[in-house]
């Protein structure tokens, strides 16, 4: 467990600290930090549920053609497999390229917070230890996602929209947040509904429409139980709450203002879905996680009150930790991630 402990430590001293840097030494922390959580994530050593299931991806890439690499239900993660191969590499590449997109989408995205280190460290137990280190599609998917979220912050809708486009290369399930960017606008909403819905429908085509049936079949008919999707979907519905009752109090931008919104609406709906198909609804769910990192990481803002912005932070640590401390203590599938090995280190 130690590990883990060690890469929570890392931002933790950073919000307890408080201390601040000039823009060009915490540009280069920044990236350094990102660059320690990309190696940790893509040289583990058979660490994750799905540590056999993306070596066999890496195996059929090596017999795969260029052509092949594209007609793939996921052609992103597979074009990186097969471009691995192609120069002698090996799993842990694939990981270290997979966790440098992760990070990229993080760092960009915390960065852009009141308190950086604060949404790094809400990013650990969950975000970098769970998804990253075990759903590799998944975790760039959703680096694009984040990436797409600070462009859209800045009013890039296209860019937003590309952004999850390539995302859902990755993982076709990331396709569902593209209608996010139309929802979120102040301005020209009606001519922005119209060019999104056009991007989702073709995303749609591309990535997701052709797969309905058979991951109705698989998620929904097939009865699927996520274990601990419940808790996850409620992890994402605490800061949803949060943020509907007190986002006015956070000087937010209308743009700002509607996109969270959405997504703390959106985070509250997967609470009866979940219900319903507890995996497919946690799967969708986990691109809803930065409302966890945007929310924490400025609630203290609701006061001007200095000592009491120190308790909120502090308490958002404290939660924080119980959250990777319960996680590894007792999660169903943690012995999956337990001990964690590194690569070339490993026995």
């Amino acid at each position: 467990m130690l590990p883990y402990w060690v890469l929570y430590l890392i931002p933790a001293l950073g919000v307890l600290s408080g201390q601040r840097m000039a823009p060009a030494s915490q540009r280069a922390v920044w990236w350094l930090l990102g660059s320690v959580f990309a190696l940790a994530i893509g040289l583990r050593h058979q660490v994750g549920g799905d540590w056999g299931a993306y070596l066999r991806y890496l195996e059929q890439a090596s017999r795969m053609t260029l052509p092949q690499v594209f007609l793939q239900g996921d052609p992103g993660y597979y074009l990186i497999n097969w471009l691995v191969v192609g120069v002698g590499g090996n799993i842990y590449a694939v990981n270290l390229v997979c966790g440098a997109i992760l990070m990229a989408g993080v760092v960009m995205f915390a960065r852009r917070q009141p308190i950086p280190s604060l949404a790094l460290l809400v990013a650990v137990p969950y975000l970098i230890t769970v998804v990253g280190m075990g759903y590799s599609r998944q975790a760039v998917a959703l680096g694009f996602i984040l990436l797409g979220l600070v462009a859209l912050s800045n009013g890039g809708m296209r860019r937003f929209a590309i952004l999850v486009l390539i995302g859902a290369a990755f993982h076709k399930s990331a396709v569902l947040m593209l209608p996010v960017a139309a929802l979120a606008s102040s301005r020209k909403r009606v001519w922005n509904l119209f060019w999104v819905g056009i991007i989702s429908l073709i995303g749609g085509y591309l990535f997701l429409f052709d797969s309905v049936d058979t991951l109705w079949q698989n998620y929904v008919e097939a009865d699927y139980h996520s274990e601990g999707g419940l808790i996850r979907v409620l992890m994402n519905a605490v800061p949803a709450t949060v943020y509907l009752l007190v986002h006015r109090k956070l000087s937010l931008g209308e743009d700002a203002r509607r996109l969270w919104w959405w997504m703390s609406v959106f985070a509250l709906a997967c609470i009866p879905l979940v219900l319903i198909s507890s995996t497919a609804t946690d799967r969708v769910a986990l691109y809803l996680i930065p409302l966890q990192l945007f929310v924490f990481s400025r609630l203290h803002l609701i006061t001007n009150d200095a000592l009491v912005r120190a308790y909120i932070v502090a308490g958002v640590v404290a939660y924080y930790t119980a959250v990777l401390a319960v996680w590894l203590l007792f999660a169903t599938h943690a012995h999956a991630w337990l001990p964690y090995q590194m690569y070339p280190f490993a026995s």
